[in-house]
């Protein structure tokens, strides 16, 4: 809770001041001992001090004599909750983003704390509310100009300009300055008001405040640059202009997103990653959308020209049959060397058009690096950098759920560089169409950062911004915001034609020179650059450009690999069938072991009395007296792949006690409230078990985690939803990342998610995880889901996801009522013996006598089976169960039916609608033959709008139907009117 006198906006104080006058309680703290000073010589030699107070100081000589205090006998307060001015009056302190502030009367003369507190309230103001009157806008020279950032607002005039006052906190000549009216304004207007504006009020700590006060004040917020620091800023702007132009006179009308309007964006990179070395750090992961990439991707990525060329050209077409990507979404790496000879490894993280999902990807890359790397402290050594879009960054929600990450201990990365490339303008959306705040950021106050923004032509003033922020997050480790202010000089693409929706701002745009330009007269002015300087830094790249483009074109131009390398050298993509599966049993005793551990907790830890019962069973199944239920079966996969040193880390929201409390991996103490894991205290040598519970959100976790798992590959990385029906909130992580990466961009991940599915009357929102829209993007062996059965095919699955080195995204349909059904257990010999099965047999069934084979997946096997031994039909009716959707296990299933011969019938059982589950799947694969040999048809739900019904009663009936119809003769009369739709050709 914020502090009253943190509060510009709260009524003032009304507490007494032990005798003092109105005036005295309206001088701040700061200022008591300058007044002091002056009184005492007041005292001394009345003549000494300006006769502008002896009025002021004969009354307080009097009340001294009556033993009354100077100094205030409470609590320091505010500037703004101080009485009133000269006579007792009460006087109305301006309320900060008022539309329409009072304000004060004029100053009374010798009345001079009455106006010292003014004063100070005016600079407060320009601290508040200076940033509205910065000019930040190239295309503008019209600025804003708040009353209250105005002296007359304050009841100064002009004969007061010269009247001396105390600026009192961090400020240019430290506590106490003694300067002018006239120079506190031109002071404030130069640090809060020119080109570059601040917002960092908002933070409610008071030395963060204080810090960031005395960095922009103590220079007027400017930084004096050298000749070369010049020339080096010319340079980067050089490179980034001619990259430009270059391309648009070779590849005319190709779309390349320029960065022509926002060359700034290069010497602000190159400014931020030279401060990052000196600062120590040897990482950066970057991310941003398709504007300016190329021009990063050539002058800050090192990314050879020759290769931007070659896909311009488009030569290759047989390399990306099917595949690949445009080439302003791909990613790279490069090495950066700073001008002192440090060295950062940077990565560009592939990216689609969907601009700031990136975001939480790349955050999670850095975590993973961190937590690989075993950093002593995050962000010091290693830091994301985003670059946004103005528009995308106030529109898009995944940039709050970004933001929200930043603090959270799951989930630090020690502070985020954010850059905002902020053109103005959308595709065609002005800002008054985009937002309803004055600036894009306003998401960002949110947090405990500073925002800063800048005036993109203005070089020096953006490399001051980059000094501060990047001291910033060095300092506090939190992320930090540069909002730049430029223009886009063409459409949303090079064919497009801005001027139909924006004719007035392009305008503006066609009398704009390139900011070059505009930098380059400015030096020559200072005399520190001559224009024929200039001319040999725009003709060498203009050189090498050309060079690189011939090479470009040659017929000898070889394709550089980009198959897996460094810490992915060992790890594989592809076709299934080109792996092979390990052997994922782990020896009994030692899950035995496991298993006992995990059912203690030390002495002086205070159990939840309901969990005590859950420790005794876990005793038990360690002693092979109970079978193994689900969690224990997962547990046990954490505990194993952790003592093998494989990294376990399980986020999502609810995960450490799970959404059904069936996990409790995380316990916390009954009486203090303390945490202990006994996953992570197995042994001495084993790898870290993270479990973090996160925020409401799927999309930011889902892609953190994705990220993660890029640069974590030996580890068992995985996001649980709370229920599987949540996982559409996720799904252009789904999309456009974990289903499609490896053919777009040759990108390999063992993300798992874990996705509770099942029909049990709990609602439309509460059944299903949409298994049909996985399915649907199944190709090319891109990714696996699975449907476990059994605790143990669970515990080898997820076993099997770390152990063998094929590298897909693996989804699991985990179940809810099977956390606890009587039948669906395992044993410890079912773990420490096999793998995973594909496909499961029906050991029950007579092969010669059965009907028909009831093909299914997951929790309706049970209430099959069930309905099978009430019926008494155990040895006409085969249950077999598909455990693996994908990739489909054609040889599994084969080798499964051919046991009951080629004439028998497949009913293909699911409890999701006809129009969604597998039942698509399956028939769009074979139609009514399955596998080409086996005559099938299926037993589901009515096509439905919506995937269950609300009413527990009416699934109930529904399901029993089901049943009824997978055993009735019905279903096989369907077979004759099924087969003239079969597909008999292989």
């Amino acid at each position: 809770m914020a502090r009253p006198h943190d509060n510009p906006t709260a009524a003032p104080d009304a507490s007494p001041g032990h005798g003092l006058d109105a005036v005295t309680r309206t001088a701040s703290a700061a200022n008591v001992a300058y007044v002091e000073g002056l009184f005492e010589d007041f005292l001394t030699d009345p003549s000494s001090v300006d006769a502008s107070w002896h009025a002021t100081f004969e009354s307080w000589a009097a009340q001294r004599n009556g033993h009354a205090s100077l100094s205030p006998g409470f609590p320091p307060r505010s500037i703004f909750h101080g009485h009133g001015a000269a006579g007792g009056g009460a006087t109305t302190s301006p309320v900060v983003g008022a539309n329409q502030p009072t304000p004060l009367p004029a100053s009374a003369a010798g009345d001079p704390i009455a106006m010292q507190h003014r004063v100070d309230m005016l600079v407060r103001n320009h601290r508040v509310r200076g940033h509205i009157a910065a000019h930040l806008d190239p295309l503008s020279d019209t600025v804003e100009l708040p009353d209250e950032l105005t002296p007359g607002f304050y009841g100064f005039t002009d004969a007061d300009l010269d009247r001396r006052f105390v600026l009192s906190d961090a400020t240019t000549a430290g506590e106490g300055s003694v300067m002018t009216l006239r120079e506190i304004i031109r002071h404030c207007r130069d640090t809060y008001c020119k080109h570059i504006a601040a917002q960092f009020m908002h933070i409610d700590n008071l030395q963060v405040r204080e810090w960031l006060q005395q960095r922009m004040e103590s220079t007027d917020n400017t930084l004096s640059l050298s000749r070369k620091e010049q020339i080096r800023i010319l340079t980067r702007l050089t490179d980034a202009t001619i990259f430009e132009e270059f391309i648009q006179k070779k590849f005319i009308g190709a779309k390349s997103f320029s960065l022509e309007g926002g060359e700034t964006l290069i010497p602000l990179l190159d400014l931020a990653f030279e401060h990052a070395g000196e600062q120590g750090a040897q990482e950066i992961v970057i991310g941003m959308a398709h504007r300016g990439r190329l021009n990063v991707l050539a002058n800050i990525l090192g990314k050879s020209p020759q290769q931007i060329f070659r896909e311009f050209e488009d030569v290759d077409p047989e390399l990306y049959r099917g595949g690949g990507d445009v080439k302003y979404h791909l990613g790279h790496s490069g090495d950066w060397r700073t001008a002192s000879g440090k060295n950062i490894h940077l990565s560009l993280a592939f990216n689609p058009s969907h601009l700031e999902f990136v975001n939480v990807v790349a955050l999670g890359r850095m975590r993973a690096k961190q937590d690989r790397t075993g950093l002593d402290s995050r962000g010091r050594r290693g830091f994301v950098t985003l670059i946004h879009g103005d528009a995308a960054f106030a529109g898009e929600g995944i940039v709050q759920e970004t933001l929200n990450l930043s603090g959270l201990e799951g989930y630090q990365t020690g502070g985020t560089l954010h850059i905002i490339i902020n053109n103005q303008v959308g595709f065609t959306t002005g800002p008054r169409e985009a937002r309803s705040g004055r600036y894009c950021t306003d998401v960002a106050k949110m947090l405990q950062i500073p925002i800063f923004h800048v005036n993109g032509e203005r070089p020096e003033a953006v490399a001051q911004v980059v000094k501060l922020a990047m001291e910033f997050r060095a300092e506090f480790q939190r992320d930090v915001v540069i909002d730049m202010y430029c223009f886009r000089r063409r459409g949303h693409n090079e064919g497009d034609e801005p001027a139909y929706t924006q004719p007035k701002m392009y305008q503006l745009v066609g009398q704009r020179q390139p900011v070059r330009e505009s930098y380059l007269d400015s030096l020559m002015e200072l005399g520190g650059v001559s224009e024929a300087d200039a001319d040999r830094i725009a003709e060498r790249r203009t050189e090498l450009l050309e060079k690189e483009l011939s090479a470009a074109r040659a017929d000898d131009y070889r394709v550089q690999d980009d198959g897996p390398k460094g810490l992915w050298s060992g790890y594989t993509g592809g076709l299934e069938k080109n792996t092979t599966d390990p052997d994922t049993g782990v020896h009994r005793d030692t899950l035995a072991a496991l298993m006992k551990r995990q059912a203690e907790v030390p002495d002086h830890f205070t159990i939840h009395p309901k969990l005590k019962r859950l420790l005794r069973l876990r005793g038990e199944m360690a002693a092979g007296e109970r079978a193994l239920d689900w969690a224990s079966a997962e547990s046990l996969a954490f505990a194993s792949l952790a003592v093998e040193r494989h990294r376990v880390r399980l986020t999502g929201q609810d995960v450490q006690r799970g959404t059904f409390s069936q996990r409790h991996a995380v316990l916390h103490d009954a009486m203090t409230g303390d945490l202990y894991t006994p996953l992570k205290h197995l042994s001495a040598e084993q790898a870290d078990v993270e479990l973090y519970n996160s925020p409401l959100s799927e999309a930011g976790v889902l892609g953190f985690e994705y990220g993660y798992s890029l640069d974590y590959p030996c580890g068992l990385i995985m996001w649980e939803a709370q229920f599987g029906d949540f996982v559409n909130c996720a799904q252009p992580i789904i999309d456009q990342f974990i289903a499609s990466a490896e053919d777009k961009w040759k990108r390999l991940s063992g993300i798992v998610l874990l996705l509770p599915h099942g029909f049990e009357g709990q609602g439309p929102e509460h059944s299903s995880a949409r298994l049909e829209r996985f399915l649907n993007q199944c190709a090319e062996d891109n990714i696996q889901v699975c449907n476990p059965s059994t605790p143990a095919q669970y515990f080898h699955l997820l076993r099997r996801q770390v152990k063998r080195n094929w590298r897909k995204p693996l989804v699991v349909l985990t179940p809810k009522s099977l956390l606890r059904h009587p039948k669906c257990v395992s044993t410890l010999e079912d773990l420490s013996e096999g793998k995973y099965q594909r496909v499961i047999g029906d050991g029950v069934a007579d092969p010669d006598k059965i009907d028909r084979v009831l093909l299914c997946s997951g929790k309706i096997y049970y209430e099959l089976l069930e309905q099978r031994t009430k019926l008494g039909r155990e040895d006409e009716v085969a249950i077999v169960r598909l455990e693996q959707y994908y990739p489909f296990p054609v040889d599994e299933l084969t080798g499964v039916l051919e046991n009951y011969g080629p004439q028998v019938p497949v009913v293909w059982v699911q409890e999701e609608p006809r129009n969604m589950g597998a039942w698509h799947f399956l028939k769009g694969g074979y139609g009514y033959r399955l596998l080409h040999r086996w005559d099938m048809t299926r037993v589901a739900r009515q096509p439905s709008a919506s995937p269950a019904t609300g009413s527990r009663a009416a699934h109930q009936i529904e399901q029993q139907e089901l049943l009824d119809q997978a055993f009735g003769d019905e279903v096989l009369a369907r077979f004759q009117q099924d087969k003239k739709y079969a597909v008999v050709t292989k």
